[in-house]
Order: C-alpha cells, then structure tokens, then sequence
C-alpha cells in the first residue's frame, strides 16, 4: 500500500445518527450534518418514505433494508451491516450509519460498528436522538421518575430470571416477536405470547390493563395506543415496532426500616 493509500485509509471515520421517530419532526442538526456532509450514507430505515427522505439529504445513500429476510437470524444480518459499512470506512470514506429512532437505543448494529471502527483506529462517533423511548413518556403522559420504569427486551425478559416490580411501569420492547429463539422471525405465535402470559401473571392479574404502543412515524399520523387487558395480549395485533407498557399493579410500599434509620442519622 502506498503513502497515499494508507494516508486515505486512515481518514476513513463513521457516525451514526437518529433521524427520530417522526419524519422530518426529531432530526437534530448534528445528525443532518453528518448525513449531508458523508461520502456515502448506510440508511436503516424500516418505512420506505423515511429512506426515500433520508436520499434527498446526500447523493449517495445504500439502504440496509434488503439485508433482512424471513428466517434469516437478525446476528447474521446485523454482522453484514457492520460489515458494509467498515470496508468503506476502510477505504478511507466519511461514512454515516443513519438509523431510526435513536443509534444507541435497542439497536446492535451502530454500537457493533462504532466499537469496531474505534478498534481499528479510525474515528467513529455516535449522536443521540428521539427515541421511542421519548415519544412513549410523551404520548402515555408517563414521568419515568415518578414511580420507576423497568425496561427490557420481550424475549429477553423470558429467557431469563428478572425480578419484576409491580409498582413500577413494566415496559417491554419487540413485543412481536417474543420468545423467537432463532432470531430470524419477523413475528411470533399466539402460543409463545400466552406463555409471556404465563410468567406475567405471577405478578399481574388477567384483567390489569396492557398499553400496545407504537410512536408516530409521519407527521400526520397519531401514535398507536390500545388499551386491554392483559389477558388479550396473544390475540392482540402485535408488530416489531410495538411496546408493551403495564402500568403500575399496585401503590409502593415504604421501606420503613431504611426511613427509620435515616431519621437516626439525621436525614
């Protein structure tokens, strides 16, 4: 390699940016600089209008939609989009990774390619955004400080022993698919949703009101909100973009010991 190349390569550099949830409503200065000013844009975006708006912004934008496919595991996907986007960095490319929703927020594949790039000594950055996070506390009226939020991926909070508190909100990501051990389904049965039923109702009763939640992507679209008892959850029209939110199923409890103590120190 020459001087010249290695001199290219090693100006070589990534960004991954959120456009937000809503078209043209969340997308933050910094991450549109990124977008206009790259040699090539990696565009990941699950609604066709938001990629086609992402390619008015810079000549040369590759979208990483087609990457996914039914029964395929999303690894082996996120590993290809990790990978698309390195080998222009390694040419030496300003390269941006524009994501959905915010980069860091349930999203492998900006975490993946930011800590690779670093790896291999390139400069590599991530800008926050709007999340569906966001959006959710805004729409559902929901302050997180109020009574505490648990947060976790479905098929996570079932595989794994997690202690839930029923005074607190309970809010559950890709509730779609939950329970798909292949990682390759878009969506998952009934039957692996009554069995998210089953392990939620140690802690919930069967009519405890269930928020499925989905934030607006357009500017003239309402976000979904549909109330309904936890009971209905496996019949409930579920996609990848939605959340599951329960409400608190009880007030908190003081832990009078702590308060007591506390009060001897003078607190």
């Amino acid at each position: 390699m020459s001087t010249l190349d290695n001199a290219r390569s090693a100006s070589g550099s990534l960004a991954c940016v959120g456009v937000g949830m809503t078209l043209g409503a969340h997308l933050g200065p910094r991450a549109r600089s990124h977008i206009e000013e790259a040699d090539v844009v990696f565009s990941a975006m699950s609604d066709p209008i938001v990629e086609l708006w992402v390619q008015g912004m810079n000549p040369d934008v590759r979208s990483l939609q087609p990457l996914y496919r039914e029964g395929k595991p999303r690894r082996e996907t996120y590993r290809e989009m990790v990978d698309a986007m390195m080998i222009e960095v390694r040419r030496g490319l300003r390269v941006c990774g524009a994501f959905y929703g915010h980069p860091g927020v349930f999203a492998q594949v900006p975490h993946a390619a930011v800590a690779q790039a670093r790896a291999e000594g390139f400069q590599a950055s991530m800008e926050a955004a709007v999340s569906a996070e966001d959006c959710l506390y805004a729409d559902l009226g929901i302050d997180p400080g109020a009574v505490g939020c648990q947060h976790f991926e479905a098929s996570q909070f079932m595989f794994y022993l997690r202690r839930v508190d029923p005074s607190a909100y309970l809010i559950l990501w890709q509730i779609g698919v939950a329970g798909d051990l292949t990682t390759g389904r878009l969506s998952t049965a009934a039957a692996m949703k009554e069995l998210l039923v089953d392990l939620l109702k140690a802690d919930y009763p069967l009519t405890h009101e269930v928020i499925a939640y989905e934030a607006a992507t357009l500017p003239i679209s309402v976000p979904r909100v549909e109330r309904f008892p936890l009971s209905g959850l496996p019949t409930a029209a579920l996609t990848a973009a939605t959340t599951l939110v329960i409400p608190p199923a009880g007030p908190m409890r003081r832990n009078e010991r702590i308060i007591e103590q506390l009060r001897l120190m003078g607190g």
